[in-house]
């Protein structure tokens, strides 16, 4: 099955490639399709029974079905914000405007039947504008906590590099500790709980860097590409004969479906010399692993942290599930390998000079680590 059928993950070509955009990839996606030979454990210890892998790849249909009413194109966006939803993780989303985020979200959020708010990131954007303030009741005398548009199930910040460090630091709050603290009392946020925050790559000014700390509790970033001509001219067709704003036909997910989605997602049974391939792919990248690519000092001044490798696992589970599979395989974990890492490795200023990309670096980080 090819990347335009079900998602793409751009992969670099070799470490010195000067190009930012690399060529599709396959995608394992299917339920009929063997394993590949050589990658399934000797001895299967599936602990995700037959029904329930049938079952989670129903609830995932019912999702993606839901888009291809509303989204035409972005495959890769699809399939990243249906792993991001089964491991419970947030998106950073990187694109021009015009390319279907917020209508993505929007989406998402009727899928399982969430609750959607929308942020508009500026420079005056302050944190209560964010997680909720206190307001004085006149007629009690009184204060009344009043909870802001971060508490619901999914969250789009929509330019959140125009927010002040202030304003992030709130949602590094959110995002991590699953809570919002307004006037020294703590408030949880709903279950499940999904950020997708986007970055506009080509406005430089008004905006603030992300620190590397609050990226890496971004479980996967995807840069958006425009879509080819075919899809241009299904958009238009669909916006002239009012299929965009039709109602939605679909019964949505209740909210507990996600929630056992998610549960079933940590019972995906990953083998230990999975494990150490996943540890020892993310310790090359730091310069300490079990090989060494030649020139990757000069190009990588920090590497992905342990966080990295656990959002790398967790993928990998999500997306053997979605396969139809209870227990992970090498291919699971290359198949979102540059959305989990590409925003968790700092390049030095002679790789960006030399415009080497990071998914360049990635792909000759998983060319030199042997596969198990």
């Amino acid at each position: 099955m090819t990347a335009r059928g079900v998602g793409w993950v751009g992969w670099g070509g070799a470490l010195g490639a000067t190009s930012r955009r690399g060529a599709d990839i396959t995608l394992w996606r299917t339920t009929n399709r063997p394993d590949p030979a050589g990658s399934v454990p000797a001895v299967s210890r599936d602990t995700v029974s037959p029904s329930d892998r049938t079952r989670a790849g129903a609830l995932c249909e019912r999702i993606e079905g839901v888009f291809d009413q509303r989204v035409v194109g972005q495959a890769q966006l699809r399939t990243s914000l249906v792993v991001a939803l089964m491991c419970g993780g947030h998106v950073l989303l990187e694109s021009v405007p015009g390319l279907a985020k917020t209508t993505a979200a929007q989406t998402l959020a009727h899928a399982v039947s969430g609750s959607f708010h929308r942020i508009q990131c500026t420079p005056d954007l302050m944190p209560s504008d964010i997680v909720g303030t206190q307001v004085f009741n006149y007629g009690t005398s009184q204060f009344t906590t009043q909870l802001g548009p971060v508490h619901a199930n999914v969250v789009l910040l929509d330019e959140i590099n125009r927010s002040s460090a202030k304003t992030q630091s709130a949602m590094l709050e959110a995002m991590q500790e699953r809570q919002t603290t307004i006037a020294g009392e703590v408030h949880p946020v709903p279950s499940p709980f999904m950020v997708l925050a986007t970055q506009n790559p080509i406005e430089e000014e008004g905006t603030h860097v992300l620190p590397e700390a609050q990226m890496d509790r971004f479980l996967l970033k995807e840069v958006l590409d425009y879509p080819d001509a075919d899809e241009e001219v299904e958009i238009l067709e669909r916006i002239s004969d009012g299929r965009m704003t039709r109602p939605l036909r679909t019964d949505a997910l209740p909210l507990d479906e996600v929630a056992w989605l998610q549960r079933t997602v940590d019972r995906v049974y990953v083998d230990r010399s999975i494990r150490r391939y996943v540890v020892d792919v993310v310790a090359t990248t730091r310069g300490r692993g079990p090989v060494q690519v030649p020139g990757l000092e000069r190009l990588v001044r920090m590497g992905a942290s342990p966080r990295g490798s656990i959002s790398l696992m967790r993928v990998a589970q999500a997306v053997a599930l979605r396969a139809g599979r209870g227990h992970v395989v090498p291919e699971d974990v290359h198949a979102l390998r540059n959305a989990v890492l590409r925003h968790r490795i700092v390049r030095t200023f002679d790789a960006i000079a030399d415009d080497v990309s990071t998914e360049s670096i990635i792909t000759s980080v998983f060319d030199a680590v042997p596969v198990p």
